[in-house]
């Protein structure tokens, strides 16, 4: 199955952050989010910002996208049709998501098919506000994920994922066991050690006070690097409440 050439370009996609001095051509652009526009779609909630400003992207890329949950659009549309949008904001945002993500990874997978490589980057509903100020964004548009692309200049593996069997559950979800959790955290951690991920990039995620570090980059792994993120980062959600609502969005109540 592997000689299929959409199955390899999406098996074999990794991060690039290093990128080439050669800029993809306006009709490359064209083509990767015409792509991203035939992905599924609940409402074609999905619109697409470019910055073709090297100086200013991250890792130099010669292209950045943002990719927006847009509601506006469609309630343009329902104006001119003497419609007004009553859907609750959080269904509005579930569908813009949904919608977003599958065009973002649209765009990657063409791209990866014609040679550019990419690297998403997931702050941009933290920045929302400041996005919006620098592409003027009318309300009702709400930037989901931000996309750097080009021309690799560097080839990094692919890095690893779970066992299929901790992935894929059949007729029902079936109860997590210590053996079954501990292989997946194996696999993880065995494979990015492998790759000194970490260690090349001299980063460990600092802990918060009452916890000793015990970790050197011999065994910090996958696993204690998402421990360590998802059980010290975010835990108020006023600052995210925020920039939705600041975005014409109200999701409390």
């Amino acid at each position: 199955m592997t000689s299929n050439p959409v199955l390899r370009a999406m098996l074999q996609r990794k991060s690039i952050r290093r990128y080439t001095d050669r800029t993809p051509s306006d009709e490359v652009v064209t083509a990767i989010v015409r792509a991203g526009q035939h992905a599924p779609f609940a409402g074609q909630f999905g619109s697409v910002l470019l910055s073709r400003k090297r100086e200013k992207n991250p890792f130099h890329a010669p292209l950045l996208f943002t990719i927006c949950a847009d509601i506006q659009r469609m309630e343009r549309i329902m104006e001119l049709r003497n419609w007004r949008w009553v859907t609750n904001d959080l269904l509005a945002l579930l569908f813009g998501f949904q919608d977003s993500a599958y065009m973002a990874e649209n765009m990657v997978i063409a791209a990866e098919s014609m040679g550019l490589g990419s690297c998403f980057l997931g702050n941009a509903p933290y920045i929302a506000d400041k996005i919006a100020d620098e592409y003027n964004l009318p309300n009702r548009v709400f930037p989901l994920v931000q996309l750097t692309m080009g021309y690799p200049a560097d080839d990094p593996p692919v890095r690893p994922r779970y066992p299929i069997n901790f992935t894929l559950f059949e007729d029902t979800y079936p109860a997590l066991d210590e053996e079954s959790v501990c292989a997946a955290m194996k696999e993880m951690d065995d494979g990015y050690l492998a790759q000194e991920y970490y260690a090349r990039a001299n980063y460990k995620i600092p802990l918060q006070e009452g916890r000793e570090e015990t970790f050197t980059f011999e065994n910090y792994g996958w696993t204690e690097h998402m421990c360590r993120k998802w059980g010290q980062w975010f835990p108020d959600t006023s600052e995210l409440l925020e920039q939705f609502e600041k975005r014409g969005f109200h999701l409390k109540g």
